[in-house]
């Protein structure tokens, strides 16, 4: 990371139309991104996540966890989950993303990949619950890992490789425009973990 062009690096837009994405770098000291890599891994209280496709119960390898400022509910592959009450941890990582992104944020989806067999398909983040165009903010810890976004009309393809310790944010009309995924690798054996920081409306 560049320290002394930081600040350009930070309002560089990935994308090339319909969205605006973010890459901050690392936002903290290598040994701060291990002391919360160790809580994460350790201390939350994660479970499988669940599909309903085709009206069948998928269960994945990758783990999941929902924390919020309320107990809100959350709808996604056709599977709902409760929202846990922010814990002190959490709440400093939120603090330090809303620093950064001049944001607010009410609720939190973390992801536990555990090695690089796990991915995420292509998907976008159009759920009904979320703020319409709103950002997202997603903070990565542990095995560094590719992301990428496509198109949805024009199939064009964007990727970033995201640090232990950094920020991502997407946010207009990314959503709207472009899909992403986390594509699995052979080439990775050590786990990832992300959070992803967003706005829920009623």
């Amino acid at each position: 990371m560049d320290l002394f062009n930081q600040t350009s690096y930070e309002s560089v837009n990935l994308l090339p139309k319909d969205g605006t994405v973010n890459y901050y770098g690392k936002i903290m000291p290598a040994n701060q991104a291990l002391s919360y890599l160790d809580y994460l891994l350790n201390r939350i209280q994660w479970e499988n996540d669940v599909a309903i496709i085709f009206g069948k119960r998928i269960e994945t390898k990758r783990k999941v966890a929902w924390y919020a400022e309320k107990s809100f509910e959350y709808t996604y592959s056709n599977h709902t989950k409760t929202a846990l009450p922010w814990t002190k941890e959490l709440l400093e990582l939120k603090g330090l993303v809303e620093k950064k992104t001049g944001e607010t944020f009410n609720s939190c989806l973390l992801n536990l990949y555990h090695n690089g067999s796990e991915g995420m398909a292509w998907h976008s983040d159009g759920e009904t619950d979320l703020k319409k165009d709103g950002a997202i903010a997603s903070v990565s810890f542990g095995a560094e890992r590719k992301f990428s976004f496509k198109h949805k009309t024009t199939k064009e393809t964007v990727s970033k490789v995201l640090e232990h310790g950094s920020l991502l944010v997407m946010k207009d009309t990314t959503q709207t425009h472009w899909l992403h995924r986390l594509p699995p690798t052979k080439l990775v054996s050590k786990p990832r973990i992300n959070l992803t920081f967003r706005t829920i409306v009623r």
